[in-house]
């Protein structure tokens, strides 16, 4: 068995499937149960214009647990994956523009409440965020190649 088989064999890919939606769902939940929470980590970002905030704040939760529970059930696979990728590019994009003008944040990606840490240790953790994000988009990239395979395998 090649690598390129190996990485995309139809045992990988399940579970990978199963353990990027867990991420999600877990990822949602927090800020489907605490949106003013929610809402405020996103205004810290200084990205989105304030009178989209809320809104997000509502909206991208429920997006975020939908995909996760599509792929968990193997529902909308490819479609629940290009989302979450979309999202996980979106995620990187905003931390990194953050990181780079100093700006500290709390990402609020699985935990909507500010743990109090100083200024240091959240510049370190926004830089774990980001290659923890890294990861999950490569987990997606092997979602997307092993689906693909399965799809175009004959029979």
């Amino acid at each position: 068995m090649s690598a390129g088989d190996a990485l995309t064999h139809p045992w990988l890919t399940v579970r990978v499937q199963i353990v990027l939606g867990l991420l999600f769902v877990a990822a949602a939940l927090p800020k489907v149960v605490d949106p003013p929470s929610f809402a405020h980590m996103i205004y810290n970002y200084r990205i989105v214009p304030a009178s989209l905030v809320n809104i997000m704040a509502l909206v991208m939760p429920w997006v975020e647990l939908l995909a996760g529970m599509a792929l968990i059930l193997g529902l909308w696979r490819r479609s629940a994956n290009a989302l979450m990728a979309i999202l996980l590019v979106i995620f990187i994009v905003a931390i990194t523009i953050n990181l780079a003008r100093g700006n500290v944040i709390d990402c609020g990606c699985f935990d909507v409440h500010a743990a109090g840490r100083s200024n240091a240790q959240r510049l370190a953790d926004m830089k774990l965020d980001i290659l923890r994000d890294i990861g999950m988009l490569l987990l997606s990239l092997q979602l997307w190649y092993g689906v693909r395979r399965q799809e175009m395998a004959p029979g």
